[in-house]
């Protein structure tokens, strides 16, 4: 039963992230075995990840460098010497029955990041991130005996992970959802993770508690697992914190446990009672030196980072487009680029910025091309829009000549050539135009001199249409307001 918003405003949530991303390296962290997704079932295995006795883990640089790529983005603290630990805990998918991650010793601290939300800026602190090999991957169903067993793919395991941990600074769902949104949009920017979340490359842990607002002490925490999407999560913290406000309002006592959230049914589920860190039995990992990060290490991968969203926002702003254009312009480096490189080749940039986002965009998805594989270039669109900003083409002709470019491949120039497109249609010729849709149209023409000024628009596509989109839009406007006048 929904609680009343009256008392839900008595209480306050307190959340912290525990997410964890896949890096982008070809192999994994302690051994050569390919990170590809998709292969066939326990393909991707080798004595050393599989555990077997007398084997030992050599630690790939590559995956320390993303890490510190990772660390530096989020304005964390490099620190010149970490170490692994065993955690030790029983389950199938460890085969050698703990897994290699950092403990007391992480490889960065004191971070933050900072998001957006309703307007209100806020930072959220993170307080640590640390390398960690991935588990296998446990199978529930798909398969004939899924009823009374389980299956495990090995080839997920001893891929290399970062697991990143916030302050509990997160107070709703909201706030929640947007550090998830612009941690994944740094670690795109950066190359660190393709962080698809569908192939698990991005997961995410909540921790959850409410107390009484004005109270600085901590409720009993609740840790929410399985959380695989944006929305998931979202709606799993807005459970969780009615869970808990019903709980405490009628009387009753909160217990520290880890849950799961069941999509079907809408709510979580008990799963264990939440472990402590000694629980774990954490030591030294004894087949492994420490990290060493040295000052020159870091400066060099400190240098390699990419303009990242934040900065590349405020610098788009500085374009003449709207803030909504703007975060959509950043949402992906790829697509940031592109516009860049449209603008720096001479278009202007709101008309690069609008034709990207409509024109470009639309044409992508309907002819399902990857933007990777975008046939325009920058400076060929470039091209099209500075012919439309000096006037050889109107923009109902430069349409045109973009799904020639698009499905061709061909300059715009060439297109406008060889096709006569650029010839400019004369007001005689305008006009003419438009006394012969006037003169077939009476009903609108009375309607528009009653005052109905939303059918001028009718007039002006009719005009257009009959000069085939390549009369003057202002021209038209003024011959037909004077001739309807």
């Amino acid at each position: 039963m929904p609680i009343a918003p009256e008392i839900l405003a008595k209480y306050e949530p307190v959340i912290g992230l525990e997410v964890h991303v896949q890096l982008l390296t070809k192999t994994k962290i302690f051994c050569g075995c390919s990170t590809r997704f998709g292969d066939a079932p326990n393909t991707n295995v080798c004595p050393v990840c599989l555990g077997l006795p007398g084997t030992l883990p050599v630690l790939n640089k590559r995956a320390v460098e993303m890490a510190m790529r990772a660390s530096l983005a989020l304005n964390c603290t490099v620190h010149e010497r970490s170490r692994f630990a065993r955690k030790n805990y029983f389950y199938p998918d460890l085969p050698k029955g703990y897994q290699i991650s950092q403990y007391e010793l992480p490889l960065a601290t004191g971070g933050w990041l900072d998001i957006e939300v309703a307007g209100a800026a806020k930072r959220i602190g993170i307080t640590r991130l640390h390398l960690e090999e991935d588990a296998a991957k446990n199978l529930h169903e798909g398969f004939s005996q899924s009823a009374t067993k389980a299956y495990i793919d090995y080839n997920r395991c001893g891929t290399p992970l970062v697991e990143i941990v916030s302050e509990p600074d997160i107070r709703s769902s909201e706030e929640a959802h947007a550090y998830l949104t612009s941690l994944r949009q740094i670690m795109l920017y950066t190359g660190v993770s393709d962080v698809n979340m569908e192939e698990g490359s991005l997961r995410c842990d909540a921790n959850v508690s409410v107390r009484p607002r004005g109270l600085k002490e901590f409720g009993t925490k609740v840790e929410v697992k399985n959380l695989n999407s944006f929305r998931f999560l979202q709606k799993a913290l807005e459970y969780e914190i009615e869970r808990h406000i019903g709980v405490l309002e009628s009387g009753g006592r909160l217990i520290q446990e880890t849950r799961l959230w069941n999509q079907a049914e809408g709510h979580t589920v008990g799963m264990r009672s939440k472990e402590k860190a000694h629980d774990y039995r954490y030591f030294p990992e004894p087949d492994l030196l420490p990290v060493h990060v040295s000052d020159a290490w870091r400066e060099e991968v400190r240098r390699s980072l990419p303009e990242l969203p934040e900065a590349k926002r405020a610098r788009f702003a500085s374009y003449g487009i709207t803030p909504y254009d703007v975060d959509l312009l950043t949402a992906t480096r790829t697509l940031s680029d592109y516009f860049e490189e449209t603008v720096a080749a001479g278009a202007p940039g709101k008309a690069a910025a609008n034709w990207i986002l409509t024109e470009l965009i639309r044409w992508l998805n309907e002819k399902k091309v990857a933007f990777a594989d975008n046939p325009i270039t920058p400076g060929a669109l470039a091209e099209l829009l500075k012919m439309i900003e000096s006037g050889q083409i109107t923009a109902a002709v430069g349409k045109k000549v973009f799904a020639t470019m698009f499905e061709s491949g061909r300059r715009a120039a060439d297109i406008v050539a060889a096709e006569g497109l650029g010839a400019q249609v004369s007001d005689s010729a305008i006009e003419a135009a438009a006394r012969d849709v006037i003169a077939k149209n009476p009903d609108n023409v009375a309607k528009f001199k009653s005052g109905n000024e939303g059918v001028f628009k009718f007039f002006i596509g009719q005009v257009m249409r009959a000069t085939r989109g390549q009369a003057d839009p202002q021209a038209v406007n003024d011959i037909l307001r004077g001739l309807l006048s």
